[in-house]
C-alpha cells in the first residue's frame, strides 16, 4: 500500500524535504529558548546582571524569530506538499478509472468512485500533511526534551520518563480501540453519497411520486450511521484530554514538590527549575500529539486501502502487443459466443450465439426484459469481452483490435442517454472533435434533431444543462443519435434509443439511415416491433438465446414469440402513434 502511494509525490519531493527540515530547525529553536531563559534566571536575575539578562534575551528574540520562519515554512512547504499530493492521487485515481472496462466500473459504485476521490483523498492529504510536520517534529521535540531534562536533573527526568512510559501504555490502548471505528466508517460514505446522487439526479421523479419524507428518511439513515460510529471513536479519542492533563498536573506537582527541595537544598538552581517545567509541558504535549497522529493514521489508513484499491484494480481488457489498426468493414460474426459478467456465474447471460450479418445490412433486435439484447450489442464494441468462443468485426477478432480503433468505428447509443453541460455543438462534437458547424446540423437533419434545435433561441449554441435537463427524452435520444453518426461509424447500435420518439420520427430516422449511410451496419433494439419490422433481418432474443433469425415475413411465419408480439402490438392495444391519437 505504502508503495503504491509512494508513486505519486512526484512533483512534490522538494517540498516534502524541506517541510521536515523546518520542522526540525523549529524544535532545536524551541529547545534552546528553555536553556536561555534558566540562564537569565540563573546568571541575570539572581545576580542582578543586567548586561547578561540583554545578552541572552536578544539571543531569546533571535532564536524566537528563527523558529517562527522554520514554522511557517513549515506550514507552507507542508501545504503544498500535501495538496500536491492529493491531486497527484485524485489524477492517478481518475486516468486509471478511464481504462476500466464495464466489469472493473461494476466493482466500484458510482458513489464508491465519488467517495474515494473526495472524503478518502481528503483523509490522505491531511495525514500526509500531519506525518510531514507533526510525524517529524514531535518526536524529535519529546527526544529533544528528554535529553535537555536528563542533562539539568536526572532525578526530575526520571518523573517525566515514567509519566510518558504510563501516557503511552494509555493512549495505545485508546487509539487501538478507537481504530475499528474509524475503519468501519468511511465505506459508510458511499451509501451517503449514493442516497445524495440518487436523490439530486432523479429528484423529477422523487417529486412525482412523493416521496420526499422516504428520501429523507433514507438520507438520515445514512447519515445516522455515520454519526453513531465517529461517536463511539471520538468517545473513545475523548479520553486523551482528561489522561493527558491528569498526567501534566501530576507532573508539574511532582517536579514543583521535589524540585523546591532540591533548591533549598542547593542541589538545583531556579532557572533549572524553569526550564524542567517547559520541558515537561513540551514532553507531554508532544506525546498527545503522537497519540492524535495515530488516530488520524488510523482514519487515513481505511481511506488508503481505498484509494489503492482503485489505482491497483487491473483493467480486464487491454490491447495486444500488436494490434489491429482498421477496420476493414462492418461485418459482424459471433462463432459459439458465450458471455457471463461473472465468470464464476453458474448460468451465463448469452449462449452460443452464432450470428453472420453483413456489411451495411440493417439488423433488427427485439426480446423480452431481460433476454440479453443490451448484452449481446455490448460485445461488438468490446466493452465487455466473450468468456468462450470468438466475436469477429471485419473478419477480426475484436480482441485483435485497438479498442480506440474499434470504439471509433463502432458507434453505440446506449440505453441511458447521456448528454453532458455545455452547448449543443459541444456535445455533438464528442462524436468528431473537428466536425463543422455544417457536419452537425447535416448529423442532426438525419437524426431529425434539426427541427428542435432550429426552434431554440440560440439554436446549435444552446446550453445544456449538466444531463440534459432542459431537453425532453425523446429530444436527448435524437441528439445521441446525431452524436454518434459523426462518428462515421461502420457499425452503428441503437440500443432502444428511439424509444421516446413517435413512431412518425422513428420511421424518418430509418429512412434516413437507409438513405444517406447505407454502407454502415445498423443494428437497432427496439421494444416496438414498427422500428424493426423493414430491418433486413430481425434477431429475437429469449433467455439470452436466439431464437429467431430472419426477415419480418419469415418470423411472422415460424417464430412463436414474434408473431405473438407483432400482433399485440398492432391489435386492439396497438401503438398510440401508429392509431393516430385515436
Amino acid at each position: 500500500m505504502l508503495k503504491t502511494l509512494g508513486k505519486h509525490i512526484k512533483g512534490i519531493v522538494r517540498e516534502s524535504i524541506l517541510t521536515p527540515v523546518c520542522m526540525i530547525g523549529e524544535v532545536i529553536m524551541e529547545m534552546i529558548i528553555p536553556l536561555l531563559m534558566a540562564s537569565i534566571i540563573n546568571d541575570g536575575v539572581e545576580k542582578g546582571n543586567m548586561q547578561h539578562i540583554y545578552l541572552i534575551g536578544g539571543l531569546m528574540v533571535v532564536a524566537a524569530l528563527v523558529g517562527l520562519a522554520f514554522g511557517v515554512g513549515g506550514g507552507v512547504f507542508g501545504a503544498k506538499a500535501s495538496a500536491g499530493f492529493a491531486r497527484n492521487l485524485r489524477k492517478a485515481m481518475y486516468e486509471r478509472i478511464q481504462t476500466f472496462s464495464f466489469a472493473n466500473i461494476d466493482k466500484f459504485s458510482t458513489a464508491g468512485l465519488v467517495t474515494r476521490l473526495t472524503t478518502d483523498v481528503t483523509n490522505i492529504q491531511n495525514a500526509y500533511q500531519m506525518i510531514l510536520r507533526m510525524c517529524m517534529r514531535a518526536p524529535i521535540s519529546l527526544i529533544c526534551a528528554m535529553l535537555m531534562s536528563f542533562w539539568i536533573s536526572p532525578k526530575l527526568a526520571s518523573i517525566y520518563l515514567v509519566a510518558v512510559l504510563l501516557l503511552g501504555c494509555v493512549l495505545g490502548v485508546i487509539v487501538t480501540s478507537a481504530m475499528k471505528y474509524f475503519s468501519q466508517a468511511f465505506p459508510k460514505y458511499d451509501a451517503l453519497n449514493e442516497s445524495v446522487q440518487e436523490n439530486v439526479s432523479a429528484i423529477r421523479v422523487v417529486k412525482a411520486y412523493v416521496r420526499e419524507d422516504y428520501e429523507n428518511e433514507k438520507f438520515k439513515r445514512a447519515s445516522d450511521g455515520i454519526y453513531r460510529i465517529f461517536c463511539k471513536a471520538e468517545g473513545i479519542v475523548a479520553w486523551n484530554g482528561p489522561v493527558m492533563n491528569l498526567t501534566v498536573y501530576s507532573c508539574i506537582i511532582l517536579i514543583s514538590w521535589i524540585g523546591a527541595k532540591l533548591i533549598v537544598q542547593s542541589s538545583l538552581l531556579t532557572g533549572d527549575l524553569m526550564a524542567l517545567l517547559t520541558y515537561c509541558m513540551t514532553i507531554l504535549m508532544n506525546l498527545m500529539m503522537l497519540s492524535m497522529i495515530f488516530v488520524m493514521m488510523t482514519m487515513s489508513a481505511a481511506s488508503a486501502r481505498r484509494i489503492c484499491e482503485v489505482l491497483i484494480e487491473e483493467p480486464d481488457l487491454s490491447n495486444p502487443q500488436q494490434p489491429v489498426m482498421e477496420v476493414a468493414d462492418g461485418s459482424i460474426r459471433f462463432e459459439h459466443v458465450f458471455f457471463s459478467y461473472k465468470k464464476d456465474a453458474d448460468t451465463p447471460v448469452l449462449k452460443d450465439i452464432n450470428l453472420d450479418i453483413r456489411p451495411g445490412e440493417t439488423i433488427g433486435i427485439i426480446g423480452g426484459t431481460g433476454s440479453a439484447k443490451s448484452s449481446l450489442v455490448n460485445l461488438i464494441s468490446r466493452l465487455y469481452d466473450v468468456t468462450e468462443g470468438r466475436l469477429l468485426v471485419g473478419g477480426v477478432d475484436v480482441r485483435d483490435y485497438d479498442m480506440e480503433t474499434l470504439r471509433n468505428q463502432v458507434a453505440v447509443v446506449l440505453q441511458n442517454n447521456v448528454l453532458f453541460s455545455g452547448t449543443i455543438l459541444e456535445n455533438l462534437r464528442w462524436g468528431d472533435l473537428n466536425a463543422t458547424e455544417e457536419e452537425c446540423r447535416h448529423a442532426c437533419q438525419l437524426a431529425c434533431a434539426d427541427e428542435f434545435i432550429q426552434r431554440m433561441p440560440e439554436g446549435y449554441n444552446t446550453y445544456i444543462e449538466q444531463g440534459g435537463t432542459n431537453v425532453s427524452g425523446g429530444q436527448k435520444q435524437r441528439l445521441c443519435i446525431a452524436r454518434a453518426l459523426l462518428k462515421k461509424p461502420k457499425i452503428l447500435i441503437l440500443d432502444d434509443s428511439t424509444s421516446a420518439v413517435d413512431t412518425a420520427t422513428d420511421a424518418r430516422i430509418r429512412q434516413a439511415f437507409a438513405q444517406e449511410i447505407p454502407g454502415t451496419t445498423k443494428l437497432i433494439i427496439a421494444q416496438r416491433v414498427s422500428s424493426v419490422e423493414h430491418a433486413d433481418r430481425i434477431i429475437v432474443m429469449h433467455e439470452g438465446e436466439i431464437d429467431g433469425f430472419g426477415t419480418h415475413e419469415e418470423l411472422f411465419a415460424s417464430n412463436d414469440i414474434y408473431r405473438d408480439v407483432y400482433e399485440s402490438q398492432t391489435g386492439g392495444s396497438g401503438d398510440f402513434d401508429e392509431k393516430g391519437g385515436m
